[in-house]
């Protein structure tokens, strides 16, 4: 099979998410439309409905390097919030502490990134850790 090139696969993921797709509960798109290169993005998560994280909204800068999708993006999470395996100085998500980004393949996207973050704030271990006030930022 053809291997998609990093800026088509990147363009059908802007498509994506401009259109919304899913449940709305995770969102993203370029951080500046004019980024040629479609480098910088933002993300944000609701969070799940019974945990902690209800009602709250979580902003994430993405960034897509140059090997993407082979690699990973790196992300970092602009809201304050206590995760296991958010960094608690920077607020970098540690890739070898969550699951998609360690088990990343070139199917996985932006989308399944948040969509995985928002599961482990549901999960049993995650939903009822004591957070840091809503509105603050790393």
């Amino acid at each position: 099979m053809a291997k998609i090139p990093r800026n088509f696969r990147l363009l059908e993921e802007l498509e994506k998410g401009e259109k919304g797709i899913g449940d709305g509960s995770c969102s993203y798109g370029l951080e500046d439309g004019d980024d040629i290169m479609m480098s910088n993005w933002n993300g944000t998560i609701i969070g799940p409905g019974h945990t902690v994280h209800e009602n709250r909204i979580y902003s994430l800068k993405i960034h897509c390097g140059t090997t993407y999708p082979d690699d990973p993006p790196t992300v970092h999470f602009v809201s304050r919030v206590n995760l296991p395996f958010v960094n608690q100085t920077n607020g970098k998500v540690e890739q070898a502490k969550l699951n998609v980004l360690t088990k990343w393949n070139r199917e996985s996207s932006i989308e399944t990134v948040l969509v995985s973050i928002r599961r482990e704030m549901a999960a049993f271990n995650n939903r009822k850790l004591p957070q840091p006030p809503e509105g603050s930022v790393f």
